[in-house]
């Protein structure tokens, strides 16, 4: 999908997008929204009104909040004040998201929009004009505030090492030293999260609609997994993993019972269990992660009764890539786990 910028666009609603993402689908643009209208950012990190479980000291519950029946538009919903431009545009179909909730870190998976934001030709960048007209834009859409001020220095640290502060870093801004704001638009059917942060000379926008993963892997029984092994040495298994992590999903079950059926019909059979990434992240983060997901199936095959030293494993991240990570649909692929013919 290509990305305009909307530098020299007023604040709008969609259909425009939310600082050059490209266009989904979509439901009819709401009224454009006036400037200023808004008050202005806190400073300080109370909740905003009209949070029950915020205001009240309990942990923060999305179901608390009114639910929207706004015209939403189409994704990502948002448009940039007049004057201002995006920059390090990042999107993503599914991933795994922090946003600060005032009392927790809130990893909503789903689909993802990121920007870096700055002022366009000489007009100087305004963090307070950025969040003035985000806070009315989501108030208009039937959101609310849940967090404004200072993320607490463990919950920062916490999400900037994480991976998602890599592929998103334009997005999150500055969060150990500046200001950020959360907020949450609650539909009936899923949620949408916004963060608003600073960066001194710029700010960033993070956006993400919960959803649950498409699941689109197709069982290999075991006479595939070996006719596959025998003519070409290697297979790719449909194993899925929770996002960013080497816990594998309860739906890949019926794979590693395949797998573990061909080792038991062939005593002498031995694998190489090799794990593959895209180039979301770091290299180093991808090898890493590629490792462990590799150990985690054989661990599962050795807990179905096979013998260890029947399977070796390795790790080799982003490095043999399949197809092209330019697309959504070449990045699922290159995520993979391949038995190897030893």
């Amino acid at each position: 999908m290509s990305v305009r910028s909307l530098a020299r666009q007023p604040w709008v609603l969609a259909p425009v997008l939310l600082l050059g993402l490209a266009a989904c689908k979509g439901e009819p643009a709401a009224a454009p929204v006036a400037q200023g209208a808004a008050p202005s950012m806190a400073t300080d990190a109370a909740p905003a009104e009209g949070v029950p479980a915020a205001a009240s000291g309990a942990p923060f519950n999305v179901a608390d909040l009114p639910v929207s029946n706004a015209s939403l538009g189409s994704f990502p919903y948002l448009g940039l004040p007049q004057g201002y431009a995006s920059a390090d545009v990042v999107q993503s179909e599914f991933d795994r998201v922090p946003f600060w909730t005032g009392d927790r870190v809130e990893w909503v998976e789903g689909k993802v929009y990121s920007a870096a934001v700055h002022a366009a030709g000489d007009r100087p960048y305004s963090q307070l004009e950025l969040g003035r007209n985000v806070q009315e834009m989501v108030s208009s859409l039937g959101g609310k505030r849940i967090f404004s001020g200072v993320l607490p220095a463990p919950m920062a640290s916490e999400i900037g090492n994480s991976k998602a502060a890599v592929t998103y870093v334009g997005g999150l801004g500055d969060i150990y030293n500046e200001p950020a704001e959360t907020y949450v638009i609650h539909r009936a059917d899923r949620d949408i999260w916004v963060h608003v942060g600073g960066g001194g000379s710029g700010g960033g926008l993070l956006l993400a609609e919960a959803k649950s993963v498409e699941i689109t892997a197709k069982l290999l029984p075991a006479d595939a997994l070996k006719q596959a092994l025998d003519v070409q040495g290697k297979v790719a298994i449909q194993v899925n993993f929770a996002t960013d992590a080497a816990q594998i999903l309860p739906e890949s079950a019926p794979q590693i019972v395949q797998v573990t059926t061909l080792l038991q019909q062939d005593p002498s059979l031995r694998l190489g269990v090799e794990g593959h990434t895209d180039n979301s992240g770091s290299p180093a983060h991808n090898q890493t992660l590629s490792q462990a997901r590799a150990d985690a199936v054989r661990a599962q095959l050795v807990a179905a009764g096979i013998a260890a030293d029947r399977l070796t494993t390795a790790g080799f991240g982003q490095e043999r890539p399949v197809a092209d990570n330019a697309t959504e649909l070449g990045r699922s692929q290159n995520r993979r786990v391949e038995l190897v013919k030893r």
